[in-house]
């Protein structure tokens, strides 16, 4: 099983950190405002940067690490990174 730490970027500009296994659903789960409070009210959100891990403790680990960025790092980070989409 695959484990994914993720950002969104929110309509207002601001940046998700998550967690999951499913990207697609938790992405839907997101746009339908059922997956998180922060991203409720900053729908619609777009998937613009994940990794994906074996295990589920590496994941979380890097989902705290994403968390803890700041706003122009993420913005960095998000750069040039292709999603499946593209």
């Amino acid at each position: 099983m695959s484990h994914f730490a993720y950002l969104l970027r929110c309509a207002d500009g601001s940046f998700y950190a998550g967690y999951t296994v499913d990207l697609s659903r938790r992405l839907a789960a997101h746009q339908a405002g059922k997956a998180s409070k922060c991203t409720r009210a900053r729908r619609p959100v777009e998937l613009v940067y994940w990794e994906e891990y074996a295990s589920k403790g590496d994941a979380l680990s890097r989902e705290a690490e994403l968390k803890k960025l700041g706003h122009q790092a993420k913005s960095e980070l998000v750069v040039g990174f292709k999603t499946i989409a593209d």
